[in-house]
């Protein structure tokens, strides 16, 4: 039965099963709620929802959390409220550089950087966080500031976004520092294809103001595992420049230099304590919105402390 539940939830989560849902609001309710039932049947090691306090009841709550035992003993409505609750302004960092148009299979990086960002998006305004977007290749292309009341703004800004031109990280991170000021915290989902220390460095800088950041680094199943065989002119989706190719002259040293820079980001991002998380996109999302939870649980103490430390 175990497997049999872990089974349908990860078809709720596959990403070629998600791109069959033409409408982002209704494909991140599906797999957050899905991924949040999963959680409550099966345990995940590290991660839950653990209950935090009471509040009261206010109209266009979820009644299915009123604490029903509560309201038997007071003769008034109360909401469970979990660690993983805040009231945070959420930016998502959302590269549509040409690089993300990649597709070995029918699920492009930037389809499954949609598909992760809606829910995460959705999953944050159900936590009543400010939920906001940055859209960006060479500069910011769309803008959604956070708020409250911006969920389906996010999602129409995320469902218009398209790869087409090369992608730069200097103007676009200056241009959110400018715009994103109250402290908070930022999800950055990106293939990172980029010097590592450079951006380490960037993000780093936004840990320095005091937002919590996380890196999602997107890589096909074919850039990690290279699974070519035939000579072919492969291309460089940014820049155009063609470059002909002898698969098995260059595999290894390509893994190589992959495994490298897996490594580098890995190792930057958590000198300036930015959490990182690589993912393949030809896997369900679910290891990615455990990742999340976990992120959220631990920023959510982290700003517990702060708040402790500033009275």
């Amino acid at each position: 039965m175990a497997n049999q539940t872990a089974s349908a939830r990860a078809t709720f989560l596959d990403p070629r099963v998600l791109a069959r849902i033409d409408n982002l609001l209704l494909l991140a309710r599906t797999v957050v709620d899905g991924f949040l039932q999963g959680i409550h049947r099966s345990p995940y090691l590290g991660v839950s929802l653990d209950f935090a306090e009471h509040r009261e009841y206010m109209p266009g709550d979820d009644i299915r959390r009123i604490d029903w035992r509560l309201y038997a003993r007071t003769d008034r409505f109360f909401i469970k409220q979990f660690e993983a609750e805040t009231n945070a302004d959420v930016g998502f960092l959302l590269d549509m550089s040409a690089s993300m148009g990649y597709a070995s299979d029918e699920i492009s990086k930037l389809d499954y950087a949609r598909f992760l960002t809606a829910s995460l998006a959705y999953f944050s305004a159900g936590q009543k966080d400010r939920v906001g977007l940055y859209a960006f290749d060479s500069d910011v292309v769309e803008h959604v500031r956070p708020s409250a009341a911006h969920l389906e703004k996010v999602l129409h800004a995320v469902a218009r976004v398209r790869a087409e031109k090369e992608g730069e990280w200097d103007r676009p991170l200056a241009r959110v520092a400018n715009t994103f000021r109250r402290r908070g915290i930022m999800v950055v989902v990106s293939d990172f294809y980029h010097d590592a220390e450079e951006i380490a460095a960037a993000l780093g800088l936004f840990r320095a103001q005091g937002h919590d950041v996380a890196a999602f680094h997107l890589l096909d199943p074919a850039e990690i595992d290279f699974p070519f065989t035939q000579a072919s002119n492969f291309q460089d989706l940014e820049t155009r420049e063609l470059l002909p190719v002898t698969p098995e002259k260059y595999a290894d040293a390509y893994q190589k230099q992959v495994r490298d820079h897996i490594d580098a980001l890995g190792r930057h991002f958590g000198r300036h304590g930015v959490d990182y998380v690589l993912i393949n996109t030809g896997e369900p999302l679910d290891e990615a919105l455990y990742a999340y939870l976990a992120f959220r649980q631990k920023t959510t103490r982290g700003s517990a402390s702060r708040l402790g430390a500033e009275r």
